[in-house]
Order: C-alpha cells, then structure tokens, then sequence
C-alpha cells in the first residue's frame, strides 16, 4: 500500500474515491481532517453492535468461565470497561461527535478457547454509534487480555469489526459474525 505524502497526492485520492461512489467525509478537499457537519441530519433511533475476539488457551478460558483467574472475575471487569469506553469514545477518537449515549450493553460468548466480545449501543441523535460499539468491545477485549496477562502471555485479540447498525440515512444493514470459533458458545 502507498502512503500519501502531501496534500496534492490526498487531495487527487479523494477525487479518485468521489468517482467510484465513495467519499471519505472526515477530510476536506485538500486533505486536511474536519469533523464533519452533521446539524442537518434527521434525529433517528441509532443502534450499532460491534464484536473482538480474544484467543487465549483451554485452560486458560476455564479460569475465565470460572471467575477463578488470579486478578478476578474478568468479564465483570471488562463490562464496565467497555460501558466506560462507549461513552469516552469523542475523547479518544478525534473526530468522532459527542453523543447522548442512551444505552450499552457488552456480553461475552466462551468458546473453547476463545472469548467474543459483543458490545451494543443505542442512541437517538443526528449521527451513528459504530465507533461507539467499535470502543466499548475493543476495550472490552483488551480489559479481557489484562485480567489473562499473567496466564497466558501470548493471548490475541482479533476480528474487531462493526456487525449491524440501523437508523440514520444509509439505513440497517448485519453482517453475518465470523464463524469458526470452537467450543460451546455459551453467553455470559
């Protein structure tokens, strides 16, 4: 992949993008971040879901499911760290909005030797809660990896991604979940 180097080379990308269909909304014509004008859009019910996975070892995930870790229960942990994380996302991402987050909710499916991450939020605004969701289950999973560390240093984090959104302009639209995790998939 190339990386662009100067405004002149942004600039034509963009040009590139508008033709095919696509724009990226939070740059300005000469390449230069903006936050994006969204005081014209319609109030809707806004919901996004998103999901990571954590890898970790069999043993490993039967402490987990147990609660019998060495720093605690970790799922009740990496809840309220995703929860936090929903609502400190314009804090970390720079050009995301302020939103009036009306709800959050981040569960945890135990496979065999995985931990997914699902992390819901809704809200009723002008603009979408996808970086809100994407936040709430990346934290989630790295809370998760914190509470394992001292177990298993080689636990991974993978398949960050957005699963559904609905309201707005560009309507609903799911995806199906990435399929191949082991185990039983029980929620907790």
């Amino acid at each position: 992949m190339d990386v662009v180097n100067d405004t002149q080379d942004i600039g034509g990308a963009l040009t590139h993008l508008r033709q095919d269909g696509g724009a990226l909304t939070h740059l300005r014509q000469d390449g230069t971040a903006q936050m994006v004008d969204v005081s014209g859009k319609a109030v809707t019910t806004r919901e996004a879901t998103a999901t990571a996975t954590v890898h970790s070892t069999v043993e490993v995930l039967a402490l987990l499911g147990a609660g019998e870790l060495p720093k605690g229960d970790a799922l009740a942990v990496a809840r309220v760290a995703g929860i936090m994380a929903a609502k400190k996302t314009p804090d970390l991402i720079p050009l995301c909005h302020p939103l009036p987050i009306s709800k959050v909710t981040v569960d945890f499916e135990l496979g065999r030797d995985t931990v997914a991450v699902m992390a819901t939020v809704k809200t009723k605004g002008v603009t979408g809660v996808e970086m809100e969701a994407l936040t709430a289950a990346s934290v989630a999973a790295l809370s998760v990896y914190d509470m394992i560390k001292a177990v298993d240093k080689h636990a991974v984090i993978s398949n960050i991604q957005v699963l559904a959104k609905s309201g707005g302009k560009s309507g609903d639209w799911a995806v199906a979940p990435a399929s191949g995790a082991e185990g039983d998939g029980g929620r907790a």
